[in-house]
């Protein structure tokens, strides 16, 4: 059985790292004054190992952001612009582009990685993307401009407080959404309470892609989907990994410019049938990934 942490606020300690994994470095004032005397009064004291992300808290792990993009040239700086300078990396996944989505990403992250998607569907796009990463953190960020950067914070305060899995939600305390209609706020809360009852879980959210964990989880579970569901694959396989998991309140915001490929009905369909099989897959099944990481996903452009 998995723990379930709640809420997003890093603890005082230092996470005990998953067998094989890299060990989480946590840096706080309070931390950093029990360890050395120099690095409490101001962040450009704090140890050079460390990066500094806020006031408070200073990390050692690389952080990759991915980000899948089809035809996001207008939005790419909306989001660039939101995200921390103090990132590893950001992996670009294009879908096969017919705009300038690509050169506007070079253009405002000069060191960004693109992956060029050799297959289709934002499940693909993702896998494509871990693939390339190079941070022991990844965070899955949209395209469109809906969700914040400044958000990351929280996410990697949540892992290196002990969570293995940092989860967003648009409906813990502290979340929000400007973007779901009624009939997908009761798809979704419908799902969701699918997934609780049959997987132990106790979340508040279900389909929505703004998440991160340490990347010695992609171990854990198989990532085997296309689609739009792989939030909801992820979600559930987590949990029956025995994966520690933590959600982090998060507020979803309007797609910018373009449509959304999103569908309700369809999309819901989808998911659905992905929590009815997953209720029969084995765990031995799932630790034998189908698709293997180091497998060639797509092109590094």
């Amino acid at each position: 059985m998995s723990s379930f942490l709640r809420p997003a606020v890093p603890g005082p300690h230092d996470p005990t790292p998953t067998a094989g994994a890299p060990a989480p470095v946590m840096a706080t004032a309070t931390a950093t004054a029990t360890a050395t005397a120099t690095a409490t009064a101001t962040l450009g004291r704090i140890p050079a190992q460390y990066r500094p992300i806020s006031s408070h808290l200073a990390i050692a792990p690389p952080v990759s952001v991915v980000i899948p993009a089809m035809n996001e040239a207008k939005n790419l700086p909306h989001v660039f612009g939101t995200l921390p300078e103090w990132i590893h990396e950001v992996v670009l996944v294009d879908g096969n582009s017919t705009d300038d989505t690509v050169d506007v990403a070079r253009e405002l992250w000069p060191g960004v990685t693109v992956v060029r998607q050799a297959g289709k569907g934002k499940g693909d796009a993702l896998i494509s993307g871990f693939a390339a990463c190079t941070g022991d953190i990844i965070v899955m960020v949209d395209a469109d401009g809906s969700a914040d950067g400044q958000e990351i914070v929280s996410y990697v305060s949540a892992l290196v407080g002990g969570a293995d899995f940092a989860k967003g939600s648009r409906f813990a305390n502290g979340g929000g959404t400007d973007d779901m209609t009624p009939i997908r706020k009761l798809g979704n809360r419908v799902l969701c309470g699918i997934v609780n009852a049959k997987f132990g879980a106790r979340y508040t959210d279900l389909c929505y892609g703004y998440n991160a964990f340490w990347r010695h989880c992609l171990d854990s579970i198989t990532l085997d989907c296309t689609g739009f569901e792989i939030e909801t694959l992820m979600n559930i396989r987590v949990v029956k990994a025995g994966l520690r998991v933590q959600e982090v309140p998060s507020h979803e915001y309007l797609r910018i410019h373009g449509m959304s490929n999103l569908r309700a009905v369809r999309d819901g369909l989808r998911v659905l049938k992905v929590i009815l099989k997953e209720k029969g897959v084995r765990r031995a099944a799932r630790r034998v990934p189908a698709i293997g990481l180091n497998s060639p996903r797509g092109e590094v452009a």
